[in-house]
């Protein structure tokens, strides 16, 4: 009995003297939990993150320490606490301040820098969404309406073969499209509805999985407006364009809002595009109870326009057509998405919960191209139509639970996930002028993706590991119309892709990182059914080693050196509607951004990318990869809202890069400045935009391509290329209620 008296009373005293657990929540102003908050005990030192519930457990604290809560984008709350209560903090928004960021552990360094990012620069246009990404470079080729073309880390991604893209979670890649693997349209998004996103590089994260390679990104939507706002854009060209979100429930507890937008254009080109877009959105938030909390996202897009394609060099050369000409102007096509997300969210108790979503898509696509002109068929010329109808039903859901001591805290996910394609009359024809001529491919698929994955976290002192496995299982089934026999084929195949990564937090203001992992990206259907390529989807390894380090308060850097390796590369063939198999590649670089912030109304971005990437099957004089980008860099200098003024300076710079596999014809590189500038006065926000401010001739997408000209005997290979912006000006109008 007096040693155990004698225990009780130790253990009454040491927690007297170290402190207890300190638990609590953060959130905005309206509500919604703010994750990757930092809270620190100044008295102790000791210090803890909110997680995405906005949740917190500070340890080794008790009643009468200082305690510190800051985040880039809210202003810092210090306090005393009076009471060992769990306590409930709300903070209120402000400009950014990289004088807020302390460098934490289970903290990736990319999601905090496009955290800057978006808020001190955010998108105006569909296009400019994936801009944001640091590195990320897009090129339109086909009258905006077309997805557009992706560049990252020395990759050509096309439409989307090797970056993983979703919105709220909702998938965007296209399996076994008509058009390209993993094609990419994010034009349903209405831009000014993006809250943030989540980004990063190389294979290395445990929920993502097909085409997430070279990297991912998943765009946010906002929960909760503000403010409703109505906005009114005009340009050149005849551009026009509507906006508008509107609260239309606002309460405590439950909330929900609509968005349209409604845009139109006639482009630089000399064949007007005739571009029209509309985008419906409505979303809901509420809580069933204290615990179950569910969101309803539902959005309808429609998109048509005409093209005038990539035009041979030659042509304007030779005075034949204009830059802004065209060699075919019935290119163009029309396309269409529904979206139905429903998202639930199970709090368990303060450190474990359940989050579900399921999600339904229905989709179609019609698009004209006329690539090689006249190679093919010298009378009717050789435009193809490549059409699909689609619907994708999926279900993701995981478990969390967080876990920790005085020396070791962490996390454990659990998760599993289902998506299938039904993909009606997969076509690809022969057309002249939008007119049918033959069929070269029509046929249904069935493409399922399903698994499981997990990952573990755990944090000790200074150390942060994160490991994980992730198991996918696909089954592929073609139908093929054409065949006079019946034919309906399938291929299943199994892959299991190991991830890991390693954080040292050597200060606050200094973390050191180590990546790991293997993922994949898969071919289309009709391929693997077709036995041209391996039945299992070929791997991607890949590793990065950096750092993230604030050398002053007002200065972030981080610098990654990366390496991967693909069993397959693939490469889209435009006449054929089809991804071939082009053998192993390896790539690999540095990785340098710097954000800088002189005063509080002035931050300056800096984002530069070296890559060597070369064709491991393939002898030295022809081992270069098509297109693929080895310097890359963007810049911008933008006024935070000084005494309501806005804007900035933008530059974006692509070097010169090989067109085909021998460098024997070249893809120019270009350097384009753009600028904006507004005013906030009261509810009203006046926004000047100019694009490419110096009118720089410069090419936006380029290909090396065989064609052949109408009054042409034999067919040339040159570049063919889709002329970028002229210098062209855009203002707008916003209102806030």
């Amino acid at each position: 009995m007096k040693y155990s008296l004698t225990f009780l009373i130790s253990i009454l005293i040491n927690t007297w003297v170290n402190g207890q657990d300190l638990k609590g929540s953060i959130k905005d102003q309206m509500d919604q939990p703010i994750p990757n908050a930092n809270v620190l005990n100044v008295t102790t030192g000791s210090h803890a993150h909110s997680n995405d519930n906005g949740s917190f457990v500070l340890e080794n604290t008790k009643a009468g320490h200082i305690i510190s809560i800051s985040h880039v984008a809210y202003k810092s709350k210090t306090f005393e606490i009076s009471s060992m209560d769990a306590i409930n903090i709300k903070l209120e928004r402000s400009s950014i301040s990289l004088d807020e960021i302390t460098i934490k552990p289970q903290v990736d360094a990319l999601n905090l820098i496009t955290d800057i990012d978006i808020k001190t620069n955010p998108v105006n246009s569909s296009q400019e969404i994936l801009r944001q990404v640091p590195g990320l470079f897009i090129s339109q080729h086909a009258g905006g309406g077309k997805a557009e073309q992706i560049f990252l880390r020395g990759f050509d991604i096309d439409h989307g073969t090797d970056i993983a893209i979703t919105v709220d979670g909702l998938p965007v890649n296209m399996v076994s499209h008509a058009h390209g693997q993993g094609y990419s349209d994010l034009h349903f998004v209405i831009p000014e509805a993006v809250e943030n996103m989540d980004f990063g590089k190389g294979p290395y994260d445990s929920d993502k999985g097909n085409f997430a390679t070279a990297g991912y990104v998943n765009f946010r939507t906002k929960d909760k407006l503000q403010n409703s706002i109505l906005k009114l854009e005009l340009g050149q060209f005849n551009t026009q364009r509507l906006v508008g979100l509107v609260n239309i429930l606002k309460k405590d507890h439950h909330n929900a809002f609509v968005g349209f937008e409604s845009s139109f254009t006639d482009g630089p080109f000399e064949s007007p595009q005739n571009f029209n877009r509309i985008n419906l959105m409505a979303k809901y938030n509420g809580d069933i109870d204290e615990s179950n909390k569910i969101s309803l996202l539902t959005s309808y897009f429609t998109s048509e326009w005409d093209a005038s394609g990539q035009i041979p060099e030659r042509a304007v050369a030779s005075d034949m057509i204009g830059r802004f000409g065209a060699i075919d102007d019935t290119e163009g096509g029309k396309t269409g998405r529904t979206n139905f997300l429903l998202k639930h969210k199970k709090l368990i108790d303060n450190k474990k919960y359940i989050l579900s979503d399921f999600f339904y898509n229905q989709y179609d696509f019609e698009l004209y191209s006329n690539f090689t002109f006249f190679q093919r068929d010298s009378i009717n010329g050789d435009q193809i139509k490549q059409k699909e109808s689609r619907n994708i039903i999926g279900l993701n859901s995981s478990y969390q639970q967080a876990f920790g001591s005085n020396a070791l805290d962490g996390n454990f996910e659990l998760g599993v996930f289902l998506r299938q394609d039904f993909v009606r009359d997969n076509e690809l024809s022969y057309t002249i002028q939008r007119d049918f001529l033959s069929a070269v491919r029509l046929g249904d698929i069935r493409e399922t993706n399903s698994g499981l994955f997990s990952e573990l976290t755990f944090s000790f002192r200074k150390l942060t590991f994160i490991s994980g496995l992730r198991l996918d299982y696909f089954n592929f089934s073609y139908s093929d119309h054409l065949s006079t026999l019946y034919s309906n084929q399938s291929e299943r195949a199994v892959i299991i892709s190991p991830k890991f990564k390693m954080l040292l937090n050597q200060s606050k203001s200094l973390q050191y990182y180590l990546k790991l992992g293997s993922g994949f990206h898969s071919n289309d259907s009709r391929l693997v059914i077709a036995q041209n390529v391996d039945k299992v989807p070929p791997r991607a390894h890949g590793g990065d080693l950096g750092f993230i380090w604030k050398p002053g308060k007002d200065i972030l850097v981080n610098v990654a050196l990366w390496y991967l390796f693909l069993e397959q590369e693939f490469v889209y063939v435009g006449d054929e509607g089809i991804i071939e198999p082009s053998g192993r590649t390896q790539r690999e670089g540095v990785d340098l951004s710097l954000r800088y912030q002189p005063t509080k109304w002035l931050i300056c971005n800096l984002d530069a990318n070296y890559t060597s990437s070369v064709a491991l099957d393939e002898d030295k004089e022809s081992n270069h990869i098509p297109l693929a980008p080895n310097v890359t860099a963007t810049g911008s200098i933008s006024v935070i809202n000084s005494n309501g003024l806005h804007g900035g300076l933008n530059v974006r710079f692509m070097n010169d890069r090989p067109a085909n596999e021998d460098n024997s014809i070249v893809a120019k590189g270009y350097t384009v400045f753009d600028f904006n500038a507004g005013y906030q006065w009261k509810k009203l926000d006046f926004q000047l935009r100019v694009q490419n401010l110096l009118d720089t001739d410069w090419n936006e997408t380029q290909f090396a391509t065989l064609s052949r000209l109408r009054n042409e005997s034999t067919s040339i290979e040159e570049i063919h290329f889709t002329p970028g912006n002229p210098f062209t000006i855009r203002g707008s109008i916003t209102y806030k209620f």
